[in-house]
């Protein structure tokens, strides 16, 4: 017998996260947006849920939250469940179409807890963002082991010329103290 090629998969966050955010508040700030990415993270390590990365998807005129994403990589068992990646789909989910461009509520911005590796930043230029938002960098992230892919500069180049303005570094020392907590607490390096 051979694969069952109707097999589906649910993308999710931990449970933890629905009682966690609060839909009623608002992050008008790119430092209040990336702040919660940041939170996302650490709370994913400290609850042993995932890798050190956190993602959220916002209403830029208003500052509501539409979306949340943790790393579940390992609980999923998938390598493309990277925090943005969730935090895109479920974005997706929430304003029912396939592309954050040009529906209600829009634009909207992504703020990663760090850097995105190669698949997330493509799955930036096609989600309909046009903002992204990243705390900690690759290098942060390259020195716990973890392989970001070809990312270069030219990356964020092209994605501003697709009309994604980008903003790095954002509450970088926060981003990156996610990062060492979850290296002191042995936490997997999962490349695949």
């Amino acid at each position: 017998m051979g694969p069952d090629f109707r097999q589906t998969m649910e993308v999710n966050n931990p449970e933890w996260v629905q009682d966690f955010l609060d839909a009623s508040i608002s992050y008008p700030s790119d430092q209040d947006k990336m702040r919660l990415a940041i939170v996302l993270a650490r709370e994913n390590v400290m609850r042993g849920t995932g890798g050190p990365f956190g993602a959220a998807v916002f209403e830029e005129s208003t500052g509501a939250l539409v979306s949340a994403g943790v790393n579940g990589v390992v609980r999923l068992g998938t390598g493309t469940a990277h925090a943005e990646v969730v935090a895109i789909m479920l974005a997706h989910g929430t304003v029912g179409c396939h592309t954050l461009r040009g529906v209600p509520g829009g634009p909207f911005t992504l703020a990663s807890s760090c850097d995105p590796c190669a698949m997330c930043l493509g799955a930036v230029l096609w989600s309909g963002v046009s903002r992204l938002l990243c705390g900690a960098s690759r290098d942060d992230a390259s020195a716990l082991g973890f392989d970001e892919g070809p990312v270069f500069e030219a990356s964020y180049d092209y994605l501003k010329s697709r009309g994604v303005a980008v903003v790095r570094g954002l509450l970088r020392g926060e981003a990156q103290e996610v990062l060492r907590r979850y290296r002191d607490l042995g936490g997997p390096i999962y490349n695949g």
